[in-house]
């Protein structure tokens, strides 16, 4: 697929692959949308501990500790595209039968425990599959706009249109979210598996090269990039101060704030409008100021506006803050996920991805249960509160990055190849 130029920066084209790749990412993402919004409304249905509820989204980050290596490294072995329709089958018909639980009166906190932790053990594959599939659709130098088309449709289809449905779903019947879900799952596998893309390009592996020893040179790869170590480790924080408000978020809105659950959903739809607008802006800072003091402006106002939802007692003060927290959240990935693919070379972007998004997501689950820790020893306010600081400590971590960056769109020396779709 060729790149087209766009004032200056290359940009993708539709067409090759990235077109449905970027439809069947949208619609997977309006499917996730319904269910991760549904999933805690029913939790607070069906229990009052905060601790509990925090539980079914630490289980949603638990698998990344137990496969996320093994899940790079299998998918810098096998064929990409078939790994990802292949996973979102399997993720559709475990929803399918999930909804159908719910919907015959089954539903239980150890079901929502166990759906979260499958289709996160799913996910480990897919997710690092997708990373390494996209340099094949898309020129290097169209990566960050790639990064940024592909989440901002996923934050327009997954918040601003899904949000304000979900509460009318759930009105329909409960498990009416979930097998929504199911068949947004499948629609994606069929996309996925229409890609016309050859078969990835690889040398060969030693003779008794074991999965154990690629993963660790994915690990030593990471470690020595001086730019990828700061940021994983900025990341990680982020990561336990999101699983930290994600977890009690539900619980700062209709209890600490005395809103109800289309309040709840009109604050993901915030939050999905400031993603929508940090997708735009994505791309424009990094090109003034670099991609990791892009990452730095971005951590800085997060810091911000978790202070500020969690200092003022007001809804209009949540959404100030969800709107901030999403635009500079995109901001953030946009430009950690690009730099992290450009700076990989083509054969290791799986483990490096996985090793990545291992080191920096295992502090999620750690975060979920301290934020309904916090909530339930110091208030509901206390979790964003808590969140704030470790974002701070993101920053203050992410400062050495900032000697190591490289160019936009330009990749390091043998970091990445472009291989064109036939």
């Amino acid at each position: 697929m060729v790149a087209v130029g766009t004032a200056g920066v290359s940009a993708p084209a539709w067409r090759g692959g990235f077109g449905r790749l970027w439809s069947a990412a949208v619609i997977s993402r309006f499917g996730d949308a319904l269910r991760t919004t549904a999933l805690p409304l029913l939790a607070v249905r069906l229990t009052d501990d905060p601790v509990v509820i925090a539980s079914v989204t630490a289980c949603g980050y638990l698998p990344w500790l137990l496969f996320g290596l093994l899940g790079g490294a299998v998918a810098d072995r096998v064929d990409q595209r078939r790994a990802m329709w292949a996973v979102d089958t399997a993720r559709g018909v475990l929803v399918a039968a999930f909804a159908l639980a719910v919907g015959l009166g089954h539903a239980s906190v150890p079901l929502l425990l166990a759906l979260a932790f499958l289709l996160t053990a799913l996910q480990t594959l897919f997710d690092n599959a997708s990373t390494a599939l996209l340099p094949s659709l898309v020129d290097t130098e169209a990566l960050g706009g790639a990064n940024a088309r592909l989440m901002t449709g996923q934050q327009l289809a997954g918040g601003l249109l899904a949000g304000p449905v979900v509460p009318l779903l759930l009105g329909v019947g409960a498990s009416v979210p979930f097998a929504a879900d199911a068949g947004t799952y499948l629609l994606a596998a069929a996309l996925v598996a229409s890609l016309r893309v050859g078969p990835p390009e690889r040398e060969s592996r030693p003779a008794g090269s074991t999965l154990r020893a690629e993963i660790g040179e994915g690990l030593r790869h990471l470690w020595r990039d001086r730019a990828l170590r700061p940021i994983c480790l900025a990341t990680l924080m982020c990561n336990i101060g999101m699983g930290i408000l994600i977890a009690t978020l539900v619980l700062h809105v209709t209890r600490w704030l005395h809103a109800g659950d289309t309040a709840f959903a009109a604050a993901m739809t915030v939050y999905a409008l400031g993603s929508l607008a940090g997708g735009f802006l994505a791309q424009r800072i990094a090109r003034r100021v670099g991609r990791v003091r892009a990452l730095l402006l971005g951590g800085t106002v997060q810091a911000a506006s978790l202070l500020l939802m969690g200092a003022v007692q007001n809804l209009a003060a949540l959404f100030a803050g969800m709107l901030l927290l999403g635009s500079m959240n995109m901001v953030w990935n946009v430009n950690q996920i690009t730099l992290r693919q450009q700076r990989s070379p083509a054969p290791m972007v799986g483990r490096i991805s996985s090793a990545f998004r291992t080191a920096s997501v295992s502090g999620a689950p750690a975060g979920a249960l301290l934020g309904g820790a916090a909530a339930q020893a110091f208030g509901l306010n206390a979790p964003a509160l808590l969140a704030a600081v470790l974002f701070a400590l993101a920053v203050a971590a992410l400062i050495p990055a900032g000697r190591a960056d490289v160019p936009v769109g330009v990749p390091r020396d043998g970091a990445a190849t472009v291989r064109a779709a036939p």
